[in-house]
């Protein structure tokens, strides 16, 4: 009969859509694996380099900021994993609560290191290489996370928006980490970078408790009657 699959293969939530909606469906499911794979490649590197070059200035913002990608790494990894079942929409609350884990964790570690960079006052040498990284990141990431909170919304998958803003709290710990970098070597102002690190913190808490909840633009709401859809978020 139409609709069923050969052996009795459970029927998906693509197999309901037309065959335009189905093929866009799966394009935007390659998209999101495509992208989350690029985040990952991309926060490694960025880890490598800003822990190499925090150690060798004596930077605690730096370690702090890779710490912070190997974090963002394993949110990359949690779409590639969701994705890669027949059925994503069936770990989209597993993701979201693996996402929240993540938020939760990248708000732990910029904390300490914030706190530990007031109260030590310890004084980093100037670092050109740790300068350049937080450039490279300020114009990658904002790319980055537009695509794939975009793809996350056509979707309908809050795991693929959270990634996204996830990315986006880089491009924030990027800028802090320049100007931290910057303040330190012009100006001696040794404080800047970890008490704006303590911003990014509070507002990556915010991000993991809304994503604990499964809140969004496609968290379902009682009474208002959103939701997820196959064409993406509906309200």
């Amino acid at each position: 009969m139409p609709g069923e699959r050969a052996g009795g293969a459970a029927m998906t939530s693509v197999d309901l859509l037309t065959p335009g909606a189905a093929g866009r469906r799966r394009t935007l499911q390659r998209r999101a694996r495509l992208l989350a794979l690029a985040s990952v490649v991309y926060n490694v590197l960025e880890a490598v380099v800003a822990i190499a070059a925090g150690l060798v200035a004596g930077s605690v913002a730096l370690v702090g900021f890779g710490l912070d990608s190997v974090v963002e790494v394993s949110s990359g990894l949690i779409v590639l994993w969701q994705f890669s079942h027949r059925l994503p929409e069936q770990r989209e609350r597993q993701a979201l609560r693996m996402m929240s884990v993540a938020f939760f964790a990248l708000a732990a570690l910029v904390s300490v290191e914030s706190v530990r960079a007031l109260v030590g006052g310890r004084e980093a040498e100037p670092s050109l290489v740790g300068i350049g990284l937080a450039v490279a990141s300020l114009v990658i990431m904002p790319v980055l996370s537009w695509a794939q909170r975009r793809t996350g919304r056509a979707l309908g998958s809050n795991a693929v928006v959270a990634d996204g803003t996830q990315t986006l709290l880089c491009t924030y710990l990027s800028a802090v980490l320049l100007v931290g970098l910057l303040l330190n070597a012009t100006l001696g102002w040794s404080w800047a970078d970890p008490l704006a690190g303590l911003v990014i913190a509070g507002i990556a808490l915010r991000e993991g408790v809304l994503a604990w909840q499964g809140k969004g633009c496609c968290a379902p709401s009682a009474g208002h009657g959103c939701g997820c859809t196959g064409a993406g978020c509906r309200c």
